[in-house]
């Protein structure tokens, strides 16, 4: 019988490029390479049995290899900034050759998770047999509720009309944190040009995070933000 454990791989996806942050990826942070974090997220998640990293970039690359992690390199056509998340998990997956029922994707600028998010996902898709789990983020303060649009004269008009003034009285509502996604190899495989999102499946479930719990890198500030998380985690455990 297969455990769960060697159904799941992780494919960690980190182009060369980024326009809000040249060369994001391979950033130094906490004295080493930014996707080495993910990748340690992936390696330390007990129901991870292989990973992958999926790159275009050759100092990314060979920051998964130093560390012995496979690498797939990327077509020119999967690294633009217009290519899709789901299709080059694709391609690494089928260039592997891997069989694998359950696919985790986790975002190279991604250095800061909870230690146990990769495995709430995973356990949560076998749970509800769902096709898919994403991690989100309540909105806190930034509520849609309170967004509003302006026009060529700055005029103010509310995003969505209603009559909440306190924040406690606002309905509870999240986004997606780049934390991770878990996804059933079968739904991955599901391609609709008509619907980006189609490789979620229909089913799709979600998990929870706290706020601040994941720190998506894409500028400067959120670098400050991760270097300064990483060490007051690292003086914690040394104080411990």
């Amino acid at each position: 019988m297969t455990s769960q454990s060697e159904k799941t791989i992780a494919v960690i996806v980190g182009r060369a490029g980024s326009k809000g942050l040249p060369g994001k990826n391979s950033l130094p942070l906490g004295g080493r390479p930014m996707i080495l974090h993910s990748i340690d997220h992936a390696l330390n998640s007990r129901h991870v049995d292989r990973v992958i990293v999926s790159t275009d970039g050759d100092e990314i690359a060979e920051a998964a290899r130093s560390v012995g992690v496979e690498v797939v390199i990327r077509p020119p056509l999967l690294a633009s900034d217009q290519a899709s998340i789901d299709a080059a998990v694709r391609h690494a997956i089928e260039s592997i050759g891997a069989p694998h029922e359950q696919v985790v994707i986790l975002y190279a600028n991604v250095p800061i998770r909870p230690h146990d998010l990769i495995d709430r996902a995973v356990e949560h898709l076998m749970d509800t047999e769902a096709d898919s789990v994403q991690s989100y983020e309540p909105v806190g303060k930034r509520h849609p509720w309170w967004m509003i649009s302006l026009n060529e004269s700055s005029q103010v008009t509310p995003w969505k009309r209603n009559n909440v003034y306190r924040r406690q009285d606002l309905p509870p509502a999240y986004f997606p944190d780049g934390g991770v996604i878990a996804v059933r190899r079968e739904a991955l495989f599901t391609v609709d040009p008509e619907s980006p999102h189609a490789f979620l499946g229909r089913d799709r479930q979600g998990i929870v995070n706290n706020i601040g719990d994941v720190v998506d890198v894409d500028d400067e500030i959120d670098l400050i933000v991760a270097e300064a998380k990483l060490q007051s985690a690292l003086g914690s455990r040394a104080g411990a």
